[in-house]
Parts: C-alpha cells; sequence; structure tokens
C-alpha cells in the first residue's frame, strides 16, 4: 500500500446478474470485517443499481457502475448518464476498460470526457489501463501505459481518482502477472501519476482469485484489486477482502 489511504476491493460483475441472483449473492455476503483497512465497492450492471443500493449500504460496499456517457442527458439512445448513476447511489465509475477500448472502440479522447462528467457529477473514476500480450511480449507495456494515462494531462486540482492496472493478457484468461512484473509495472504506474500530478491508489486486476490475491496485495504500489469472475461469488469475494485486510497487517 501507498499512504495512509485505505486499501479498495471492488468488484466488477460485467454482463452477469439477475435481480434474483443479485438478492442471493447479497444474502451470502458478509458485513466488511475491517472498514479501518479495506474500502469494500461492487459495480452490477445498470439494471441493478437502484435494487442494491441499500442492501450494499448495509454490508458496508459502495456502489458502482461499470461505465457511462459523457453527458448529463439527450437523445443518446441506450446510454447511461453520470446523473443517472448518482440518483442511483454511486459513488464509482470504471472508465477505460479494456473490453470498452477493445469492443467498443472507446478512444482516449472520450475516456477524458467521460472522466470529465464524472467529476462534475460528483463520481470518482476507476481508470483502468492495461497492455495486451504482443505489447507485453514487444516490450511495449510502459509506452503503452504511458498513452492510457495521458488521459489526464492538463489536470488542475487532483479531483478524487482511482487507477486500475489489468494486463489484457491476464483478463478472465486464469493467468497473472507475476509478482516482479506486478511490482515493477506499479512501481511505472505511480511514477508516471505523480509525473501528471497525481498521487492515487493504483489497483491490480486480472484474474485475481481467493489464491493469489494475498501475495498479489501483499506486493508494493499494489493499493487493492479490481476483481472480476470472483466477486461474482459472495464467498469467493469475501476471502479476498479477508486477504486484504491480512496484506495490511
Amino acid at each position: 500500500m501507498t499512504g495512509s489511504t485505505r486499501c479498495l476491493i471492488a468488484g466488477n460483475w460485467k454482463m452477469n446478474g439477475t435481480l434474483q441472483e443479485s438478492l442471493d449473492f447479497i444474502r451470502d455476503l458478509a458485513v466488511n470485517p475491517a472498514p479501518e483497512h479495506v474500502e469494500v465497492a461492487l459495480m452490477p450492471p445498470f439494471t441493478l443499481l437502484h435494487s442494491l443500493e441499500k442492501p450494499f449500504e448495509e454490508k458496508d460496499v459502495r456502489l458502482g457502475a461499470q461505465s457511462m456517457y459523457c453527458e448529463a442527458r439527450g437523445a443518446y439512445t441506450g446510454s447511461i448518464s453520470p446523473v443517472m448513476l448518482r440518483d442511483a447511489g454511486c459513488h464509482y465509475v470504471i472508465l477505460g476498460h479494456s473490453e470498452r477500448r477493445d469492443i467498443q472502440h472507446e478512444s482516449n479522447t472520450l475516456i477524458r470526457k467521460k472522466m470529465d462528467a464524472a467529476w462534475e457529477h460528483g463520481l470518482e473514476p476507476i481508470l483502468c489501463i492495461g497492455e495486451h500480450l504482443q505489447e507485453r511480449e514487444g516490450g511495449q507495456t510502459h509506452s503503452v501505459l504511458k498513452e492510457q494515462l495521458s488521459v489526464l494531462e492538463g489536470l488542475t486540482g487532483a479531483p478524487a481518482l482511482t487507477v486500475a492496472y489489468e494486463p489484457v493478457w491476464a483478463i478472465g484468461t486464469g493467468k497473472t502477472a507475476s509478482v516482479d512484473q506486478v511490482k515493477e509495472t506499479h512501481a511505472f504506474v505511480h511514477a508516471e501519476l505523480q509525473r501528471l500530478g497525481h498521487d492515487c491508489r493504483v489497483l491490480y486486476g486480472g484474474s485475481v482469485n481467493p489464491g493469489n490475491a494475498e501475495e498479489l496485495l501483499a506486493c508494493e504500489g499494489v493499493d487493492g484489486a479490481l476483481v472480476g469472475g470472483a466477486s461474482l461469488k459472495a464467498d469467493s469475494f469475501m476471502q479476498i477482502i479477508e486477504a486484504a485486510n491480512s496484506a495490511e497487517d
């Protein structure tokens, strides 16, 4: 961990979860065992946000969204605005996820517009960055991450921000970056953020699970985790939260 800010364990449900499944999850989810050390957040699909606001609050879990559009309202069929997310009780919003960059072809320009809109309406972005396997193998990791972090150029006042480093080759594949890779890359990301005038948490994401969480979270420069598949089951998610607390000791 860097500084005194609490570790953040955030779960991204992606396109998973019906109302009944989410209620079953809440039933099985324990209360955060160490709120003084670990902050917990979950990002369900848009359809569940309003239904989960109060149940999550009762379990000491902050609500977040998986994406949003950059306008507050208007003729943007199928889009969700930051105003809607705040109305649903969201604190966080994931922006720049590799699946949005790759599948929806979201550019740095659009991501920055979304970030500005999130800040304007009181949301904290979790900015995702990460390289593809061929970029890692080609020694391009630093240049890729630097280009993705360039969305922060020109910011003043250091607004609330969390960054999540997710090597694309480790997302949903069962592969995880080695401890040495995680330490080296997080050190680079923190240095680049400082160059840009930011001092914020940097999470690790990419096949985080109960078996590897404690080792990853103990790495220098890792300030939490963005969890995918392992956040869909209450027991595995709680094990990761407990691993985060152990890493803090």
